[in-house]
């Protein structure tokens, strides 16, 4: 507000005495202008330098959702190196599952407002779990510790990671034979921690088809029953 003021021209008091109040209609103006150029220039007032939204966008995404109903979604994970699906077999995890195995069908769970997952074996109803020594395991329903929680990332070549939520740069890998690889071991460009999500044999969501319409240059328009 302070360079505002500059840009007018104080009323000196005595002339403003000596004609009346003549000497009140200037100052009511610059008022009313000062006035005018905050609410035209808002963030000159109340703006705040240096807020990053980002950050408490990311804040906001790790926060649990435990009133809310939780979204799931079947589908397989199809291993990038080993050519197989990821089972969960009770305590061990695996990458060597058929298509349509029914330990590879995978309940994933939205942990989170954003892009944070639990994953669920449907038939075994263990999660998939990284602990500390960043090596993959499974562990029962009952258990909801952020060893189990991950993020899924969408890679620049349409594949799909899987980080863990709690030990950041560790992801979930497996080798050609459909080993586990340990998190620490694993780097996001490497095709070990590539997957495809695929749906169940027989479980593709419901489409409706998509109808194109043509429109032609030369074809008259139609004009709507009354007008001119």
């Amino acid at each position: 507000m302070a360079y505002v003021s500059k840009t007018f021209k104080r009323v000196n008091p005595r002339e403003a005495a000596g004609t009346g109040q003549r000497g009140s209609e200037p100052r009511s103006q610059n008022i009313c202008i000062q006035m005018l150029l905050v609410m035209c220039n808002p963030l000159q007032v109340f703006g705040v330098d240096g807020v990053n939204f980002s950050v408490h966008v990311e804040n906001q995404t790790r926060v649990r959702d435990a009133m809310s109903r939780r979204h799931h979604r079947v589908y397989q994970l199809y291993s990038r190196t080993s050519g197989k699906h990821v089972q969960v077999l009770g305590r061990r995890i695996s990458a060597r599952g058929e298509d349509g195995d029914k330990y590879a069908q995978l309940v994933v769970e939205a942990d989170t407002f954003g892009s944070q997952v639990r994953i669920r074996g449907k038939e075994t109803n263990f999660y998939l779990c990284m602990n500390r020594r960043g090596k993959l395991v499974g562990k029962k329903a009952s258990n909801k510790s952020e060893d189990c929680v991950f993020v899924e990332k969408v890679l620049e070549n349409h594949y799909t990671a899987l980080m863990s939520a709690r030990y950041a740069g560790w992801y979930v890998g497996f080798t050609k034979r459909g080993r586990p690889r340990r998190g620490p071991h694993t780097l996001p460009n490497q095709q070990d921690v590539h997957f495809m999500k695929r749906f169940p044999p027989g479980e593709y969501p419901e489409t409706t088809p998509f109808r194109f319409t043509t429109v032609n240059k030369r074809s008259k328009r139609v004009r709507a029953p009354g007008t001119r």
